[in-house]
């Protein structure tokens, strides 16, 4: 199955008028700490970063944000990980979300490999179950069930829609424009829309794409030039660097891990200039936790992260005249016809 049948189909892009503000989506994935090169483990499911979580809200507290968590079966199964996110919850500061895992997320009928970390990969059926049992955990543990989803390492397959669609989810937050993950057997995202889009058979799925795009004078070609420096023959090179360097080409992603503000701040311009208007700022939980991500290795790493985050609020909300906004929100204002594009089909 080549990458591009993987993915859902997109029925129509919904585009925000441009006299609108720019909206901000915020996206956590509260998940376990693991080894990210250290590859996949059932065993990994230590969730002990999410006691640290609060230092993250008060970020989001004082900049009127109201961010998505989506949490995983690790975060769901265990006190330490969901009870920090229960508080935060039930005074009404956070929405609860899905996050796919398949390694650590019962059923465990499929063998682990990198294949199979993506959750579209899988049989349709264990998809399903292993989203199935989450959502349910999800519903008990916080008192409703979640209706945005997010799939673990960006992994939507064939089936995905078809499923969310049956288990009564309303958002997803997988597609990751524009990145490709065809050389691990995942989904290519280089020609995903930018803006969010409606998929589903019955079209009743939105789409929020996390927030990323090459940026510079050749991203007209960004993925093929991309693409070609990552070539095995050509990796000594270092040619991303030297493009980047140059200010030819940068591939971003609106995320405070491995991007500077200036990154960001550049992604967010360039893609003002090309009509977006929602935009979905992503981190993981484990990076509040010195150690439990390459990002963060001591106090002073999180402070300046915290910091960082600040900022990137203070220049959209600020600078830009941005505002914030739910999934669901986003999801109702998109509803309005006057808001929607042409089709792709």
């Amino acid at each position: 199955m080549r990458s591009s049948e993987r993915l859902p189909r997109v029925n129509r892009v919904a585009v925000v008028p441009p006299e609108r503000p720019p909206v901000l989506t915020v996206l956590v994935d509260a998940e376990e700490e693991f080894d990210w090169e250290g590859g996949f483990d059932r065993r990994a499911t230590s969730v002990s970063a999410m006691k640290r979580i609060d230092r993250l809200q008060r970020v989001f507290d004082a900049a009127g944000v109201t961010p998505l968590y989506v949490a995983d079966y690790p975060v769901v199964e265990k006190p330490e990980g969901y009870k920090p996110l229960a508080d935060i919850h039930s005074d009404g500061r956070c929405v609860i979300g899905s996050h796919l895992h398949p390694w650590v997320n019962p059923p465990f009928d499929e063998h682990v490999t990198p294949r199979n970390s993506f959750p579209g990969n899988l049989a349709p059926e264990l998809e399903k179950a292993k989203l199935r049992a989450l959502t349910e955990l999800i519903g008990e543990r916080f008192g409703e069930a979640p209706t945005v989803y997010q799939a673990g390492r960006y992994g939507l397959g064939p089936s995905t829609a078809d499923t969310l669609e049956e288990l009564g989810y309303e958002v997803d937050y997988s597609a990751c424009p524009p990145f490709d993950y065809t050389s691990e057997e995942g989904p290519d995202y280089s020609r995903c829309p930018l803006e969010p889009y409606w998929f589903g058979r019955e079209r009743s799925l939105l789409g929020i794409p996390c927030t990323g795009a090459y940026v510079g004078y050749l991203s007209g070609v960004g993925h093929a030039v991309h693409s070609l420096a990552q070539m095995p023959e050509l990796r000594w090179a270092r040619i991303p660097g030297l493009l980047s360097r140059a200010g030819a080409l940068d591939r971003l992603r609106l995320s405070p891990e491995g991007f500077s503000l200036r990154d960001l701040r550049r992604l967010t311009h360039s893609l003002l200039a090309q009509g977006v208007r929602v935009f979905t700022y992503s981190l993981h939980s484990p990076s509040v936790t010195p150690g439990c991500t390459s990002y963060v290795s001591n106090e002073n790493d999180v402070a300046r992260f915290l910091d960082d985050i600040r900022s990137y609020f203070e220049f959209f909300f600020g600078e830009l005249g941005g505002r914030s906004a739910t999934p669901l929100e986003v999801k109702a204002e998109l509803e309005s016809p006057v808001a929607e594009g042409p089709s792709l089909a």
